[in-house]
């Protein structure tokens, strides 16, 4: 009896490692706690369906994710023109403060024209929007985050109004992506010398 109950915990332990490696690195991902619905404004904007819906985001990593939601096609475009794409479509639990294409054009055209064509001040002006932790929205109503970029942004507010250092606001938070939660806003963040 003692050696069936020995083979069959053996049989039992050989099966884990049978098991295909995709399904073991998913398993943690399966035990975290329910994504959070996408709140604000902005949020009935999105397409209802496709790659740009909420829907169609959750499936892709975020800079993917990004060129596929019309109303970020300008973030997306200095994504790709940074270099960051592949950096930010294999980090893993990321939050992107994410600025419309409405939020570019608040930019003055040269300044935004000078700022798209130095790469290092791109590079440094983009990294300020991502935050190397998941934040949803239990935590912004007095959050104080470190940037990729090194600096520090804010969140306060309740409910589903809630601002990104005191300037922009969050038009549409907690859109889940493969990799990353995306809270969409409406002024491009600074970063403070």
């Amino acid at each position: 009896m003692t050696t069936n109950r020995f083979r069959a915990v053996a049989l039992t332990g050989a099966g884990a490692f049978l098991l295909p490696a995709a399904l073991v690195v998913l398993a943690p991902a399966a035990q975290a706690g329910p994504v959070a619905e996408p709140f604000g404004p902005a949020c009935a904007s999105l397409p209802t369906s496709g790659e740009g819906s909420a829907a169609g985001m959750a499936d892709d990593p975020v800079a993917t994710a990004a060129s596929n939601n019309p109303a970020l096609s300008t973030l997306a475009s200095a994504v790709q023109k940074a270099g960051l794409a592949d950096t930010l479509n294999n980090a893993q639990d990321i939050t992107v403060f994410a600025p419309t294409n409405d939020a570019f054009k608040k930019i003055p055209k040269a300044d935004l024209d000078k700022i798209l064509n130095d790469k290092e001040q791109l590079r440094d002006l983009l990294g300020y929007h991502v935050v190397n932790e998941t934040v949803t929205v239990d935590k912004l109503p007095a959050g104080s985050f470190e940037t990729l970029q090194g600096g520090r942004l804010t969140t306060s507010g309740s409910g589903d109004a809630f601002t990104v250092n005191d300037s922009a606001k969050i038009v549409c938070g907690d859109v889940a992506t493969d990799n990353a939660t995306v809270h969409v806003i409406d002024t491009v963040l600074m970063p403070k010398p």
